[in-house]
């Protein structure tokens, strides 16, 4: 991941081979095809990573969804220039804003069957969980590309005022 980091800062996302990485880092394709189908499969992966990581800290040490949303914006922060990267250079399946998507609903949907106990969301929570995560990553995606100009503090404050009503007993 750190190679393909490192080939990004240079190339558009949609011209970086799987060729690049493995040359950039000293590994081979083989080794690489042993862990991932394509740069795109490696993408999410890392990205997922990242999020859990985030997201799995809420209830840990008083950690709450605040701290939480604040910890995700400035990661955000801190990828911008390779986070934009991805947005302008990946379509179609492989949307890296497709797959935020994607990703984002399935850790808060996990998350809240993880607070709540339960084995299934009722069709309205999940529907207002996906409803949020469409809403927030499309905030993020324009913020990525600067239509808005705020600080982390600022973007994670709308996240959390964004949360819907029945999902903040999970949360808040």
């Amino acid at each position: 991941m750190e190679s393909f980091r490192e080939v990004a800062e240079k190339k558009p996302i949609d011209k970086i081979t799987v060729s690049d990485i493995t040359e950039n880092c000293g590994y081979s394709k083989t080794t690489f095809y042993r862990l991932f189908k394509d740069k795109y499969d490696l993408i999410v992966w890392d990205y997922v990573r990242r999020q859990r990581q985030i997201i799995e800290q809420i209830g840990n040490s008083g950690r709450g969804w605040k701290r939480t949303l604040l910890d995700e914006a400035f990661l955000f922060n801190e990828q911008k220039g390779y986070l934009k990267n991805l947005l302008l250079h990946t379509n179609g399946l492989d949307s890296f804003a497709k797959n935020m998507k994607q990703i984002h609903f399935h850790n808060l949907r996990k998350c809240i069957l993880n607070i709540s106990g339960m084995q299934e969301l009722d069709i309205k929570t999940e529907m207002y969980v996906r409803m949020y995560c469409q809403g927030t990553v499309d905030l993020i995606c324009d913020w990525i590309m600067d239509v808005y100009n705020v600080d982390p503090e600022e973007l994670a404050e709308v996240f959390e005022n964004c949360l819907p009503q029945p999902l903040r007993q999970y949360f808040l």
